[in-house]
Parts: structure tokens; sequence; C-alpha cells
């Protein structure tokens, strides 16, 4: 191993917490084997089940699948085809569709997937019985049930030898949102079946679920791994815990309830006025339930949910998401780290990124994410070029490799927020990411958020070679550029959205892609300043 891939492992071991090493260890060791004793009997419910959130259908004429953008043959693939991407293997076997968008039109097709599904996945083989989507599949057989379909002998029995099966493959070694699942899916399970194993099912879940609640929950109400895919994933999984827990007759804590209006206000600014989240982090539509699917779960389930005021500035402060918003435009600023120190999985070099909307529209975007896995993409979709910020010396700000790695990462440094008398907003902030190149360059930036417009400037300190402040723009927006460098205009079709001018540096048009879901790549325009002497401001005015 040379010395740069030592120090890479170095810089990323370095955080993690003892129990991601030893619980590594522990699962690739110890593998239970499965438990085939008869199932124990379904309790009675106490209450009535909600329509959870839905999401689009998945699955078509019984054996067609339709997922991240790509639709493949269940009878020509099979469960398992490692031709097909982890990721799609994975959305295979958690059965989303069973409580998707018309599932009801769809029962016989669920009942014969769910009887094929037994029959050909033997117990504790292959990625079907992986602790997340064995995890995410008992929560959707059991959404299934509670919404009044008759379960089978065998689909009972399949569901405890499922659950016990994760009781012993608990992902101590990754933390975050799978071991929440996994808590999730025993909670379920406890909560559905009746008896001493069941207790001790739903005991264990709510006891993970203790501490892990406060833990990846910030005060602000973000989800700790501060992607807006992820906490909006978040948010579906406490509703669905307290829908389950109601719907059981069974005691649920009243930290889940008092966190659900944090959560959906910080979800709330994170959003564009599209409805849509903003991409920070991994985050793509389609793979979370929307904002207004998750806002009518909670209605339907007795939780006021009123419209939240972002008029003016909204500072997540424990997440460090800033949202400038006013008639006109809203500007969403990246002013955080890039997740929990132990568990930057999901985190893009994207620190001091922001994206704008003007008149409904969105303008400056960062690029989406449209793959996971190891690849060259991967890594490309997770960089700084991929953002709408500053890059030195064709570095990237946080040291993210492999599919969900970081090695040195960017800290936010010197934040402030400040209101003018004029009723605008600046905000200022700088990152210490670069400071392991040779010059130790540092980058400030500030946003000056009125009326009519927001000016953007960058300014690097410390020795570097070069450095160049990238602006995408939604691709359904057509850019262009004076013949000096200095100016230019975004419009959609005919009509102007923005006019930008370049103070300090020339700018010039190139190529980018937009990725709003997986699967899903838009080409798109990108402007590119050179900052001279260190420095760079434009201005963008919209009418």
């Amino acid at each position: 191993m040379n010395l740069s891939k030592a120090q890479l492992y170095w810089e990323t071991l370095r955080h993690l917490r003892p129990v991601q090493f030893y619980g590594r260890v522990w699962f690739r060791a110890v593998r239970p084997k499965p438990d085939f004793r008869a199932a124990p009997p379904l309790r009675e419910k106490a209450g009535e089940w909600v329509r959870p959130a839905r999401r689009r259908q998945s699955l078509f004429e019984g054996n067609l699948f339709r997922f991240l953008n790509e639709e493949q043959s269940l009878d020509q693939h099979g469960w398992d085809d490692p031709a097909l991407a982890k990721l799609w293997r994975y959305n295979l076997h958690y059965f989303d569709d069973l409580n998707a968008e018309g599932a009801e039109a769809r029962e016989a097709w669920h009942r014969a997937l769910i009887e094929r599904w037994i029959r050909e996945n033997p117990p504790g083989q292959g990625t079907a019985w992986e602790p997340y989507p064995t995890s995410l599949r008992i929560v959707n057989w059991l959404k299934w049930v509670m919404q009044g379909n008759k379960p089978s002998a065998e689909m009972l029995q399949s569901l405890a030898i499922q659950a016990r099966w994760l009781s012993g493959r608990l992902e101590y070694h990754l933390l975050g949102n799978h071991l929440f699942a996994n808590a999730k899916a025993l909670v379920f399970a406890g909560c559905a079946f009746d008896g001493p194993e069941a207790a001790k099912w739903l005991d264990r879940g709510l006891r993970i679920l203790a501490r892990e609640v406060p833990e990846q929950i910030l005060p602000d109400g973000g989800q700790f791994e501060l992607s807006p895919m992820y906490h909006a994933l978040a948010v579906e999984d406490m509703l669905d815990l307290l829908n389950v827990t109601r719907t059981m007759g069974q005691a649920s804590p009243a930290l889940w309830e008092e966190k659900l209006g944090s959560m959906h206000t910080w979800l709330s600014a994170m959003c564009h006025p599209d409805g849509e989240i903003a991409f920070f982090n991994d985050a793509a539509f389609g793979i979370a339930p929307s904002l207004a699917e998750l806002e009518r779960y909670a209605a339907d389930m007795g939780f006021g949910v009123s419209s939240v005021s972002l008029s003016g500035c909204t500072w997540l402060r424990e997440s460090g998401y800033v949202r400038l918003q006013n008639d006109r435009a809203v500007a969403l600023l990246d002013v955080a780290r890039v997740g929990p120190d132990y568990l930057p999985g999901h985190a893009h070099a994207d620190t001091l990124s922001f994206e704008l909307t003007v008149g409904g529209q969105r303008v400056i975007v960062n690029s989406g994410t449209s793959v996971y896995g190891d690849g060259p993409e991967r890594l490309r979709q997770r960089g700084t070029s991929a953002h709408s910020t500053v890059i030195i010396d064709g570095k990237n700000s946080s040291e993210v490799w492999f599919g969900f790695r970081v090695a040195r990462r960017a800290y936010p440094q010197g934040l402030t927020v400040q209101e003018q008398g004029d009723g605008s907003w600046n905000v200022s902030c700088a990152h210490d990411g670069y400071r392991r190149l040779s010059g130790k360059p540092l980058h400030r930036r500030s946003w000056k958020f009125g009326a009519n417009g927001l000016i953007v400037s960058d300014r690097v300190e410390g020795t570097h070679r070069h450095a160049e402040a990238v602006f995408h723009f939604h691709p359904d927006l057509t850019a262009s550029v004076s013949e000096d460098g200095k100016s230019g205009v975004t419009s959609k079709g005919d009509e102007i959205l923005l006019r930008w001018s370049v103070k300090n540096g020339e700018a010039r048009l190139g190529p980018s892609t937009w990725h709003p879901e997986f699967g899903s790549s838009i080409p798109s325009q990108q402007l590119a300043i050179e900052l001279v002497d260190g420095q760079s401001t434009i201005e963008f005015n919209w009418a």
C-alpha cells in the first residue's frame, strides 16, 4: 500500500467509533442460523391503521420492475443477478410496491410475489437477507397486512424467520440510518406479533431507538447525516413508528411525537418552492416521499401540520444550513459540516455551495445523485466540481473516495448571519478543507441576498496555483456570456430570469450535467469564474 492510500485509510478510520471496528469483526465472524420455529400469533389491532406515505408504482405485469429509472424482468434476472447494480437488487427486495400508489389494484400480483420470494430466497442467503433490505421488507410486508390484506400462514412464518434473523444481524458496524431501519423493523415485528418472543423484538427495537433518536435528530430537527433525502426518510420513519404503535395499542416514547414538529420545519426549509428537496450531500428525487405526501400522512394521523413561515432568514443552526427568502427568490446555503465524523458515507465535498430559485424556477443547483457504488461517476458526483462552490488546485474540499468514504474533511468556521437595515441579509463563512494542500489555502465566501439580487463573493487566503468558482445552472435554462466574460444572462425560453455581472475575475460557460433522480443524467450548463489574485465577485439580479 502506498503512502497516499495509507493516509486515506488513516484519515478515514481514525474518526470511527470503537463499535464500528469490533462490530464489523463480529458481523463477519458470527452468522446466525435461521430459526424455523413456528411464528408467534398475530396481535389484535387496537386502533385504525392510517394509510402511510406512498411512492411511485414499481411493479408492472406481475414480474416487471422499475427502480432507479431502470426496468428489468424478474423472470429474466431472478432475485440476485450480479449483472444488476447492488442498489437495484436492494430495491427489488424492499417490496415498496405493496404500499405504493394504486397498490390495492395489484393485490393478486403482490400475493403471488410474496409467495415467490419465500420459495426462491432460502433463509440467510444472498442480497435478500442482508440486514437493510430485510428491515425494509419486514416493515413493508407488515404495513400491507395492517392495511387489511390477509396474510398466508407461509407469509407469517417467513416474517418470524426474518425478524429472528435480523435480531442477529444488526448493523452496529454501520450505525446511522441502517441501524435505525433495523430497530424500526424490530418494533414493527414486536407490535404485530404477540407473546414473549415478540415482546423481546419490541423491547430491543425501542432500546436502540431510545439511543438513536436523540443522536440522529438534531435540536433543529435535522437528521444528522445532513442529506435532505435521508431526512425525508427519517420523517417517514417517525410517522410509521407512531402509526404502528398506535394501531397495535403499544406505548411510544413522547420524544417521537415531540420531534415531528421541528423535523417538518427542517424539511420545509430545505425544499425549494417547487416542493422538492435541495441537493446537498446524497440527494435525489423519487427515493423518499415528497414533502406534500409526508404532510398528508401526518395530517391523516391527526398531527397539526401548519404551513411554516420561511420569509426572511431561516437558520438551521445545529445542521449548518441557511435559507434566505423574499417574494421573488429563495437561496439555500450550505455552511455545514459534511456530516457526523464517524458516519460521512453520504457526504459530498459541497461545503459553501448553494442553490437558488427565482420566480419558482430552480436556477443555480448542485448536480444531484444518480449512482451509488464505487465507480468513477459516483466519485465525480460527490466531488467539489459537481457543486456550486469553489475548487482550488483541482482538488476536492473534502477527500471523498471510494463509494462512501471521506478522509480529511472540510470544517466550516467564522459563520456570521446578519440582517441589514434595508431588509437584505449577509451571510459569511469559511472552511479549512483545502488547508491540507501545500499553500494551506482557506476558502471564504459571502452572500448578500436582497430584494432584487444576490451577490456572491469568494476569497482564497493562502498560496495556491488556481482557483475557480463554479455555478451550475438548471437544465431547463440557457445561459449566455458576453465576449469579455464580464456579464451575461440566464433565460428560460424567452424569459430572462437572471442578469449577472462579474466584478472581479472572468467568466466562461461550459457543459455540465444534472442528476435529479437515480439513473438520470440531464445535460446542462455551468458558469466558471477564475479567481484573480484570490478573489472573485459575481452579482446576480432578477426582475
